[in-house]
C-alpha cells in the first residue's frame, strides 16, 4: 500500500518546525551560539517558550536539530565542490572540497563555532545523538575521497612499525564505520592529512592566526598542496 500523503495538520506542524529552525539559525548567525535559547527562539517566531516545546521538547532537541541542519548544509556544499568536475583526479576533488570547507567556515563563523567549537554542551554528535547521522554525512565527504585514493594506489599500505603503536588501536572505532577494511597505517595517514586541513581552517575561523597572518589564504593553499601531495600517487 502506498504511503498516505501527510494530513493538513501534519503539514502545518512541519511548517512550524521549519519556521522555528529558521529562527534559531538566524539567532545563531547574528548573535552567536550562546543566543540559541528556547526563549529567544520563541520571541523570534512570536511564540512562547512552552509553545516551542510542543515542537522541540527542550533546549537539547532544538540545538540538535540546528546542528543536524547545519551539517547537512555544509555537507551539501562540500559535495557540490567535490562533484563539480567528476572527471578530475581524486586529489583535485579533495582540494576542491577542502577549499569549500574553508569558505563555509569563514562565511558562517558562528555556525562553524557551534559545530566544531561546541560552546553549547547540547551540540554534541556522539553516536547516540540525533545529529550524529548528519555529521557523518559531512565526514564521509573527505573519508570517501581518501578511501578512493587508497583504491587508486595513491596511499599504499605500508608495513606497520614493529611494534605498532598501541594507540593505533583507537582507529578501530573509525574502521567499524567503513565498508573497506583499510589498514591501520593508511588510516593513520588519513587522520594526519585531515587534522592538518581541518586544524588550519579552525584556527583561521576562530581568529587564532591573526597574530601573524593578515591573509591566511596563501598559507592555507601551501598546506593544502602539501597534504594533497602526500596523498598523490607517485609518478
Amino acid at each position: 500500500m502506498p504511503d498516505q500523503p501527510p494530513t493538513r495538520r501534519e503539514r502545518q506542524r512541519e511548517q512550524t518546525k521549519a519556521e522555528i529552525l529558521t529562527a534559531a539559525r538566524h539567532l545563531l548567525a547574528t548573535d552567536g551560539p550562546t543566543a540559541l535559547t528556547l526563549r529567544a527562539t520563541a520571541r523570534e517566531v512570536g511564540m512562547t517558550a512552552p509553545g516551542v516545546c510542543r515542537y522541540f521538547p527542550d533546549h537539547r532537541a532544538l540545538v540538535q536539530a540546528v546542528v543536524a541542519d547545519l551539517y547537512c548544509d555544509l555537507a551539501a556544499d562540500l559535495e557540490t565542490a567535490r562533484d563539480a568536475r567528476p572527471e578530475a583526479p581524486t586529489t583535485d576533488r579533495l582540494a576542491a572540497a577542502a577549499r569549500a570547507l574553508r569558505r563555509w567556515a569563514l562565511i558562517h563563523r558562528s555556525e562553524f563555532t557551534l559545530l566544531f567549537g561546541k560552546p553549547v554542551p547540547d551540540a554534541g554528535t556522539a553516536p547516540d545523538d540525533p545529529a550524529h547521522e548528519a555529521s557523518w554525512r559531512f565526514g564521509q565527504v573527505f573519508l570517501g575521497l581518501m578511501t578512493q585514493l587508497w583504491h587508486e594506489g595513491a596511499v599504499p599500505a605500508p608495513s606497520p612499525p614493529e611494534p605498532a603503536p598501541a594507540w593505533w588501536s583507537q582507529f578501530d572505532d573509525l574502521r567499524e564505520h567503513l565498508a573497506d577494511d583499510i589498514p591501520l597505517p593508511v588510516l593513520h595517514r588519513f587522520v594526519q592529512a585531515w587534522t592538518r586541513l581541518y586544524g588550519l581552517v579552525a584556527l583561521e575561523a576562530f581568529g587564532h592566526l591573526d597574530f601573524t597572518l593578515a591573509d591566511p589564504e596563501p598559507f592555507f593553499e601551501q598546506t593544502l598542496n602539501d597534504v594533497v601531495g602526500s596523498l598523490r600517487k607517485p609518478a
